[in-house]
């Protein structure tokens, strides 16, 4: 008797021990927003990796947007002393200063999706993304091979200027149809990522230029904004041409109907190796400076094998 109530307090120490021992680690993930539909997707994708993993909690938040609220939350993250930070920000500007704050405090940076500015890189410990300039060069490239050789008259719809993600995206689209003397870009359109926008303007557009016979998009929600505009303005699914990019749920419902094409850009890849980044680098382990997930063309043929990814 004696022996077993020794063992059962010993075991009960060890026990003890251990949970002293094993410290759960805590990650501070300051997101730009809720609100944003593609972004929803990379944040369950986090969540998912927090609900897999018993030892890290991942505490995300919500700057609605707002670049102080983002810089606010980053603060209050390393005043609680979490182990690792793996932020979304408002824009790669705001990088720097995120940076300095974490380096300060000796704290692992890892910044998903919206890539910094190359020269503040060094303040960061990884990003994980994809290369956006692919991204725009696998939309134009489906759209050179598609005309093969007719003419094409381009808008191309961008999200919020300055933005990496559309400077790079846009760019990706220009190297290419550069190579093409039977492509011109008629016009660029601030959509800012928004299909009411690009409904707008894609329907102003079109009225106004009848040669307009394609519409490539930095991302899926313009892109469906232009393709209810074609509609609207009595246009065949044939005679216009439109891509976008992300292969969001949504846009893979209109893929096929309207919509010809457009570029999965992994949410769930950038929030499932952001948050193991992020976990790692909270341990103390080596982790890469870049890690890229690639981007994949989505023509109507591969529509159910990327909304099982949805599943």
């Amino acid at each position: 008797m004696k022996k077993t109530l020794l063992a059962m307090l010993c075991g009960g120490l060890l026990l003890t021990s251990q949970a002293v021992m094993s410290k759960q680690l805590v990650i501070g993930a300051p997101m730009n927003s809720f609100a944003d539909k593609w972004q929803t997707y990379l944040q369950d994708s986090i969540r998912d990796f927090d609900a897999k993993h018993d030892d890290v909690e991942i505490k995300l938040s919500d700057a609605n947007g707002d670049p102080a609220r983002l810089l606010n939350d980053v603060e209050t993250f390393i005043d609680q002393n979490v182990d690792a930070l793996l932020v979304v920000p408002t824009d790669p500007n705001i990088v720097k200063v995120i940076g300095r704050k974490a380096q300060k405090a000796k704290i692992p940076l890892i910044i998903v999706n919206r890539k910094p500015n190359d020269e503040d890189m060094k303040y960061v410990t990884s990003y994980v993304g994809s290369d956006e300039i692919e991204g725009g060069r696998i939309q134009a490239d489906f759209i050179v091979n598609t005309l093969d050789g007719k003419s094409g008259n381009a808008l191309i719809l961008l999200g919020p200027l300055g933005q990496d993600a559309v400077t790079k995206r846009t760019q990706g689209n220009k190297d290419i149809f550069a190579q093409h003397k039977n492509i011109t870009i008629a016009t660029e359109q601030e959509g800012k990522w928004e299909r009411d926008r690009g409904l707008s303007i894609a329907e102003n557009v079109l009225a106004a230029n009848k040669e307009i016979n394609v519409v490539v998009s930095n991302n899926d929600e313009m892109a469906i904004g232009a393709l209810l505009a074609s509609r609207k303005l009595g246009l065949k699914d044939e005679d216009i041409l439109i891509v976008g990019l992300d292969a969001t749920p949504d846009a893979l419902e209109y893929l096929g109907k309207g919509l010809d094409a457009t570029v999965y850009q992994s949410a769930k890849g950038q929030g499932s190796a952001g948050a193991e980044v992020a976990y790692l680098a909270a341990k103390g382990e080596k982790v890469p400076a870049i890690k890229w997930i690639p981007f994949e063309l989505v023509t109507p043929d591969k529509k159910e094998e990327y909304q099982a990814k949805y599943k």
